[in-house]
């Protein structure tokens, strides 16, 4: 079990929230502030999206995430910032004609996911393992084996830690397969992702299962979605992974009270220590996961 637990803040998300909550971050200005106040409230690293600030709508525009890590940068905090590289892969389907283009669509290839990570080089930056059905409907998620050895090929180029994002148990193989194929430099870092529909269900069984599937060494983190996400922070704790709160997969506090990104980390920072373990610090996530230091 680690003694240090990593706390992840995902701070803002894709998903069509803005309008649920008058918390969720959107612009650059906001997200960057959410990201100190998550930083200040224990999380080690920062997980970020952007938004187009005038939909609120999931962005892949540079600009954004420029904006958003120089703000951060210049307010001289050390925390660890991981950048999504999953926007891009979104499919929607005309049940009439399957090929036909239909709105919400924006898909992209695995190279054409990359330009912010290739200009801002983060510490960290996300690999969707695997396609999935992205909830009800006819959206789904795209990431094929050829998009996955691409992109994974040309972060290693960069010299940046891959997070391999995992949906379920076919994403696991393939990202072990990546490993093997030399594609993922050591030490690997996943992210166990729980309640996605169709994804993973949250079981507590099935977690365990999947932690027993990661290779030897393997640093590891999970989070579970809505009413699971705190109590998944315990779980994962007492399994011995690091874990990730935040308004992009929970806006809730408890039933009834909307939440800020500081006081979920605020709240999973309270549970880590009740269970007897510290919180790891950035210099701390840096050396955990095999990152360069500051």
């Amino acid at each position: 079990m680690a003694n240090d637990v990593i706390i992840t803040a995902a701070l803002t998300g894709a998903a069509d929230t803005t309008g649920k909550s008058e918390f969720v971050p959107v612009s650059p200005e906001q997200i960057a502030r959410d990201a100190v106040a998550a930083h200040e409230a224990g999380a080690a690293v920062v997980h970020i999206h952007v938004r187009n600030v005038e939909t609120g709508q999931g962005s892949r525009e540079v600009a954004l995430y420029r904006e958003v890590v120089e703000r951060i940068k210049e307010t001289g905090i050390d925390v660890v910032i991981n950048l999504t590289a999953g926007m891009g892969g979104d499919l929607v389907i005309d049940q009439e004609d399957p090929l036909k283009p239909v709105d919400g669509t924006d898909l992209v290839g695995g190279l054409e996911r990359l330009p912010h990570v290739e200009e801002l080089l983060p510490d960290i930056c996300t690999i969707d393992c695997g396609s999935l059905n992205f909830g009800d409907g006819s959206q789904l998620y795209i990431s094929t084996p050829d998009m996955l050895r691409a992109g994974a090929k040309r972060i290693q180029e960069l010299g940046v830690r891959p997070e391999l994002e995992i949906f379920d148990t076919g994403n696991l193989w393939f990202a072990n397969k990546m490993i093997e194929e030399g594609l993922i430099d050591a030490p690997p870092l996943f992210q166990l992702c729980s309640g996605i529909p169709w994804g993973a269900p949250p079981n507590p069984a099935l977690l365990q299962a999947m932690v027993g599937m990661l290779p030897a060494g393997a640093n590891w983190a999970s989070f579970a979605l809505g009413r699971d996400q705190l109590r998944w922070v315990g779980l994962t704790a007492a399994l011995g992974g690091n874990v990730r709160v935040g308004l992009e997969d929970n806006l809730y506090l408890r039933k009834g009270v909307k939440a800020s990104n500081a006081q979920l980390v605020e709240r999973a920072v309270t549970i880590v220590e009740g269970m007897g373990m510290s919180v790891a610090s950035p210099a701390q996530a840096r050396e955990q996961l095999g990152l360069a230091a500051r």
